[in-house]
């Protein structure tokens, strides 16, 4: 397979750097090119940059094309896929981020929204998350297996993504991959407001909540208790019930 890889930590965070490796060293990818962030750019969502260009720079200092974007993870997988490389590729990795993915995290996470992006331009995707920022070998070793065991046995639909959260726990204590739905948060903390050396009022957003809903069956509940949690992931949100009641009940 010919892969494009990405995230929203930046082209220099230990996640991504520990995925192509393990990327270039596996069996099934036959090719690896990075697009990704020049900066770190977590949440940025699904927001692509339309008021200023766009630049990508080759990284000279890596034996293999890696790519800095200044622009979000959603703007390096559409130029990667959509005209800014003339390279075709059959799958689209974002990650490993460093920081869990789940529940609600899916509607921002920059992660997510690389591997969306993938999907939209019609290449199958795959975002990873470490729930912490140490065991990066783990989450490998979660991502090959999920390869083995599923990707590569299993078609993905096409309105389709997958999302995989692992534990941060050393590899020995890793328990086997999790079939999970979304949990879901508690709102997240108050702004935290401060002021800025000339005393002007500054703005912090506040800690995302704790889990709502981490019930069993969920991705909360699967990673507190050691397992890696995937997660298939609709791209089209049209609420399909409610649009039949509707259509059964309203005169319009």
């Amino acid at each position: 397979m010919k892969i494009l890889l990405s995230n929203d930590d930046g082209f220099f965070a230990p996640g991504i750097q520990a995925m192509a490796q393990a990327l270039l060293q596996s069996d099934f990818c036959e090719s690896l090119v990075v697009m990704a962030p020049d900066r770190n750019r977590s949440a940025a969502s699904n927001s692509l940059t339309l008021t200023e260009p766009l630049r990508m720079t080759r990284r000279k200092e890596y034996d293999f094309p890696v790519y800095a974007v200044n622009g979000t993870p959603t703007d390096c997988v559409h130029l990667g896929i959509n005209g800014g490389l003339d390279e075709a590729f059959d799958l689209v990795i974002s990650g490993i981020n460093a920081g869990a993915n789940m529940g609600d995290d899916v509607l921002y996470s920059g992660t997510v929204a690389a591997a969306t992006e993938g999907r939209f331009l019609g290449k199958p995707s795959v975002a990873v998350s470490l729930c912490g920022d140490v065991h990066f070998e783990t989450a490998v070793a979660a991502f090959l297996d999920f390869m083995q065991t599923i990707y590569l046995k299993v078609p993905v639909p096409e309105n389709t993504i997958y999302n995989l959260n692992v534990p941060d726990v050393p590899l020995n204590d890793l328990k086997g991959l999790k079939l999970t739905r979304l949990g879901r948060r508690h709102a997240s903390e108050p702004i935290v407001a401060d002021k800025d050396p000339r005393g002007l009022p500054i703005f912090w957003v506040g800690p995302a909540g704790a889990a709502a809903d981490a019930s069993e069956g969920t991705d909360f509940d699967a990673v507190e208790k050691g397992f890696p949690s995937l997660t298939p992931l609709q791209i089209d949100l049209t609420h399909y019930d409610l649009l039949k009641v509707l259509r059964e009940t309203v005169d319009v």
